[in-house]
């Protein structure tokens, strides 16, 4: 993982016992490689918190980081706020997960295409 910089999205009050609903939103400022773009965490439908984020790694996929639901076994949030392996112990009823369109150039196509073209080579 490349781990230049974290971003947190944090509510100012902790979640009250019980079901809630929470999405987070991220709209990209593409399209483009790199590009920033701004966050918004919701919980039972009401904004937490909201932050812009001045950009995003255009290239790198780790091959140590994982996408963890429920458990974190890499990476953690933060550090200081727990150490990894860690398991949430709530339960989560359901997760929905949604991507977007590729937001990239024509140029920026072009050039996908061409190293894909190469790397078959």
């Amino acid at each position: 993982m490349a781990d230049l910089e974290r971003f947190r999205w944090e509510g100012k009050d902790a979640l009250t016992p019980g079901k809630h609903t929470i999405v987070f939103d991220f709209k990209y400022d593409g399209p483009g490689f790199g590009k920033g773009g701004t966050g918004v965490l919701k919980v039972d439908d009401k904004e937490a918190a909201t932050n812009k984020v001045p950009h995003t790694l255009p290239f790198i996929m780790s091959i140590d980081e994982t996408f963890d639901v429920g458990v974190d076994t890499r990476t953690p949030v933060a550090d200081k706020d727990y150490q990894v392996p860690f398991r949430f112990s709530g339960k989560i009823d359901k997760l929905t997960f949604k991507v977007g369109p590729v937001q990239l150039t024509s140029d920026e196509h072009q050039i996908i295409r061409h190293a894909r073209a190469g790397a078959n080579n």
